[in-house]
This record gives structure tokens, sequence and C-alpha cells, in this order.
């Protein structure tokens, strides 16, 4: 896939694959709040951002972006600030880990580092469909030990378990997301060894750093 990366740093800028069963999602903890310095960006804002111009990652062509609506913002990548690495969907892995999201590729290569977001005006959230498997992201709530709320592309639809709340964060341009699910935000677990290293898993009560934080690229051209 040729396509042209874009920094959005402009001014502020049901589920298939063993799907949770009804009235499975666990006890929540309170909420994370938003952290001070960060804003909830909706679909209206996002689409702004994505239909102006940007910096240019390279080694992708320059371009400008194309423009997004607010019921379908955009196709972008993620890329963590803790490793420096775009996020991709490991498609590939056996069950039950097939679709997990991970911060490992140094570059977009293709469908496995593009995600569209989608927006949902009723609850205010983006669900995330990723390129590579045509599946929404889901927080696996059920899972248990280091893969507990692990991000997993694996869902034909989009409910609780799919959907976030997209924040930026002007000062440092920074982007976060934050679980509907369990009101976490979403961390690179850059500590971590195995198939899981950089594994991306919503289990974080604040934006403590740069493992919370994150890039976003528009995909266009």
């Amino acid at each position: 896939m040729t396509s042209a990366l874009l920094s959005l740093s402009a001014l502020l800028a049901a589920s298939a694959l063993a799907a949770p069963a009804a009235g499975a999602a666990p006890q929540n903890d309170k909420p994370a709040a938003a952290p001070a310095g960060w804003e909830r960006v909706d679909g209206a804002e996002l689409a702004r951002f994505a239909g102006s111009d940007g910096r240019t990652e390279a080694p992708a062509a320059t371009g400008r972006s194309a423009s997004a609506q607010a019921d379908d913002s955009g196709t972008f990548a993620l890329k963590s600030v803790r490793n420096g690495k775009f996020t991709a969907t490991e498609k590939s892995y056996a069950a039950p880990d097939t679709g997990v999201l991970r911060a490992r590729s140094a570059t977009v290569t293709g469908a496995w580092e593009g995600f569209a977001f989608e927006w949902h005006e009723a609850t205010q959230t983006y669900a995330l469909k990723s390129l590579a498997n045509n599946r929404y992201v889901a927080v696996e709530g059920n899972y248990t030990g280091n893969a507990q709320n692990v991000l997993r592309a694996r869902s034909t639809g989009a409910g609780t378990w799919e959907r976030f709340t997209l924040y930026y964060n002007e000062d440092v341009d920074r982007w976060a997301l934050q679980s509907a699910l369990n009101g976490r935000f979403v961390a690179m677990e850059n500590s971590y060894t195995g198939p899981l290293q950089y594994a991306l898993r919503a289990r974080s009560l604040e934006v403590t750093g740069s493992w919370e934080q994150f890039e976003l690229f528009e995909i266009a051209g």
C-alpha cells in the first residue's frame, strides 16, 4: 500500500473470534479521569485535523491528506512515544492472541499498521477497525495475567468493548486512548518479553508519561 503519513499537530489539534458472552464484562474500578492538559477530541475535530497539512513521516511520500467525515473520521497509524514504533495488528498470531496490537513496526509498510477511526455520535467515542483483518479492536477484559485488557482486532461489530475516548494534549502534541470498557488508558508494554512485547493494554489509571502517549498519523494517498 502506497501511503503518505501526515502528523496531526495542527492547533488543538457483535464480536467474532471468541466474543464475550452477554453480561460477562468484568467489574470496573472507578473510571480514570482526563488528566490536566488533555482534552477530548470528537469526530468533527479529528476530521478537521486530518484535513490540514502536517509534518511528513519519512520515508513516506509528501502530500495533502484526504478529507474525512465526522461519522468516519479517517485512517491512521498509531506510533508509540515510548519506543518510537508503529502499532501493528498481529493477524498471523495463533489463538488466543490472534489480532493482538503491538507497537513493533519501524515504518508503515501496509495494512498491518493502518486503523480506521470511526466516530460514534451517541456515545461520543471512537471504534478502531484494523485494515489488516477488517476487525474492530476490542479490550480483552476477560483475559487474565499479563494479557488482561490487551487490545485485539477480533470483533465484527462495535460495542463497549470496542469503544475508546480519544484525548489530545496540545502542549506536548501527543494523543491518548481511554477504554470505554474499564475506564483505563491504553499503555504500550515496553518491558514485556516474548510475543506480547510492546503489546497495547488498557491498564493505566492515568497518563503517567510515554507509556500511554502516542503520535497519530493520517494514512493518505
